[in-house]
């Protein structure tokens, strides 16, 4: 019965990815942390001589993944909507939640466009009848983030109509990388390692809730591994690769 539940949400929202073999740990993860976790994995083997192998999506998918059973021992979110819905379905351990990190919001545009103001006059003139890149505002966190932020800054009625919701932020980044789109709203993080994108203007932090990036320990997962790798996000080697990639760390106990 679980595998056609797991097989059924496959087919809704994609594959789920299998352990790679001879992995000690397996962690989902919102696909704005690839880069960070990457190097925060390699450090982890290094010091411990524990495999990990990481699968990244959109939080929304992974989080029903995990839900279904998914074979993963550790699921970081890019929000606590995500990780409220995780806790709530009993697909992880709630005592084992922890912050790692946030993030900020910022607008993008070609390398070589100028920067510009945060108002709906002058966001309409921009896009010249184009659309607006972003994560889906529906389920994604970061379009959640930025629709708040939108809407804080009173621009959200005027470009709701003209928006390009995408599968996650990432694919939102290379719709504008591309030129396929003119603006997109990602993450910071995500701007400063795109060369072919320019950041146009930073979202006030007082615009939308605090973006928190949270892990927690999978109900079915090992949970002697998945608690060592949970200490290793917090431990000041973690903390300081979180940084060199722009996210914010000060905030994490």
């Amino acid at each position: 019965m679980l595998l056609r539940l797991i097989l059924f949400v496959t087919l809704l929202t994609g594959p789920i990815p299998i352990a790679a073999a001879g992995s000690d740990l397996t962690v989902f993860a919102a696909a704005s942390m690839r880069e960070a976790l990457e190097r925060i994995g390699s450090a982890y083997e290094a010091d411990t001589g524990k495999s990990v192998v990481f699968s990244f999506a959109g939080t929304g998918i992974l989080a029903r993944q995990v839900e279904a059973g998914a074979p993963a021992d550790i699921f970081v979110s890019a929000d606590a909507d995500w990780m409220d819905y995780a806790v709530e379905r009993d697909a992880v351990d709630p005592g084992s939640v922890r912050q790692i990190a946030s993030n900020a919001l910022v607008l993008i545009g070609q390398k070589d466009d100028e920067p510009l103001s945060l108002t709906a006059a002058v966001l309409d003139g921009r896009l010249d009848g184009e659309r607006l890149a972003i994560a889906d505002p529906d389920t994604v966190p970061a379009g959640r983030y930025g629709r708040a932020a939108l809407e804080d800054l009173g621009i959200w009625q005027s470009v709701s109509g003209r928006l390009a919701p995408m599968e996650n932020v990432r694919v939102a980044l290379a719709s504008v990388a591309r030129g396929d789109t003119p603006l997109g709203l990602v993450y910071r993080t995500d701007a400063v390692i795109e060369p072919a994108v320019s950041i146009l203007a930073e979202l006030p932090l007082s615009s939308h809730p605090e973006i928190q990036y949270l892990a927690a320990r999978t109900s079915s997962g090992s949970s002697e591994a998945a608690d060592a790798f949970l200490e290793f996000l917090t431990s000041e080697q973690s903390q300081e690769i979180l940084q060199s990639l722009g996210f914010v760390t000060d905030k994490v106990d």
